[in-house]
């Protein structure tokens, strides 16, 4: 459920895009990263830390773009944002007791230490190929052709990286470690 609430920004920063353009796509994304914010404080009373990471670097990002009418700001805010996910899951590998992963879904999942470190480097690899594919997309193509990557794109390798992520963990996982 989270992964869909996170991706609604990006889904409405489409739709923006599609019907008035760039400029006010750019708007409407800073707009509902602070609803995002709103509704997590509202109904859990805390921050979610990569909702606002993604509000702070949206709102830099998107603001230049605004103030110099520059499309290369906001299309550089995905690569920051996962590279920024990228380094956070390895410092945390090495100056946490546990992984950021691990303590995110640690509570649900019974693995082994071995497999939770090999699956924050798999993140970690994960999140800079986005980074990277996504400014091959930003440099290389239209603002159209990058919006669209951004949405189906992205989501996609997302959504079969989660797959294989799956299938991968499931055979460390007895049916008794599934936590409830």
């Amino acid at each position: 459920m989270k992964l869909f609430f996170d991706f609604v920004p990006i889904f409405v920063f489409f739709l923006a895009y599609k019907f008035f353009g760039i400029f006010v796509a750019t708007s409407v994304a800073i707009l509902c990263s602070f609803i995002q914010l709103a509704f997590y404080w509202f109904k859990f009373r805390r921050i979610d830390t990569m909702t606002l990471m993604s509000c702070i670097i949206i709102t830099v990002l998107g603001g230049f773009t605004l103030l110099l009418h520059n499309v290369l700001f906001i299309k550089w805010k995905p690569t920051i944002l996962y590279g920024v996910f990228s380094l956070a899951l390895l410092l945390s590998r090495f100056f946490a007791k546990q992984s950021l992963l691990q303590s995110m879904l640690g509570q649900a999942l019974k693995l082994p230490e071995s497999i939770w470190q090999r699956l924050t480097y798999i993140w970690v690899g994960f999140f800079l190929l986005l980074a990277g594919l996504n400014l091959y997309v930003a440099y290389h193509f239209s603002t159209s052709a990058w919006v669209n990557f951004k949405l189906f794109g992205i989501m996609g390798l997302t959504l079969l990286f989660l797959l294989a992520q799956g299938i991968y963990i499931a055979k460390f996982i007895a049916p008794s470690d599934i936590k409830e």
